[in-house]
């Protein structure tokens, strides 16, 4: 802003630099153009063109280590930046998830059940799991298996203590998490 006030006759250089807080020194820099910087950049645009994926640090470590350029970081990224060949960033993309439908609100006893896992830590800092089956109708907790571990098998035989004594619910609610992979569940 200095210079188009001096450029324009309306302050002299002296008056410029007193109202921009800058010193006479700084107003009259010109950057030396070094013929290095054009080796620089043909590299630079070289290996983006040939490399698409690589950005400045993968540039720079490629002049350093392997061609033993010594050339500072910090002259290779301005250049790097003054062609502009700078990655570009892709923008994250939202999925459109169809609306879910309503939960059902059971109407009656022993309809849908609810299964779920927990875990907690004990003083010693050991795991400890929990399987809970509630009755969603009334949140009872029809069952409760705490154990170290939980293997598929205990969890179906629990399962089938309930249905034995409860009789078999038309739907099951679960999150579906990792706890539920297992050939004899799917099964």
């Amino acid at each position: 802003m200095a210079q188009q006030c001096v450029e324009a006759g309306r302050l002299s250089i002296k008056a410029a630099c007193l109202a921009f807080a800058i010193s006479p020194t700084c107003y009259r820099y010109a950057a030396k153009l070094n013929a290095e910087n054009e080796v620089i950049a043909d590299w630079l645009v070289r290996l983006t063109t040939s490399q698409r994926n690589w950005g400045f640090g993968l540039c720079f470590l490629y002049l350093r280590n392997v061609k033993s350029f010594s050339w500072s970081h910090m002259r290779v990224y301005w250049i790097y930046r003054e062609l502009e060949l700078n990655l570009r960033v892709k923008p994250l993309y939202r999925l459109v998830r169809e609306k879910p439908l309503p939960l059902a609100v059971p109407t009656q006893i022993n309809q849908t059940w609810w299964l779920e896992f927990m875990h907690d830590q004990l003083a010693d800092g050991c795991s400890i799991r929990l399987f809970n089956v509630i009755d969603d109708y009334n949140r009872e907790g029809l069952d409760i298996e705490v154990n170290l571990s939980l293997p598929c098998e205990r969890v179906i035989r629990s399962l089938d203590t309930i249905i034995g004594w409860r009789g078999k619910p038309p739907a099951i609610r679960c999150d579906m998490g990792p706890d539920y992979i297992s050939a004899v569940t799917l099964g």
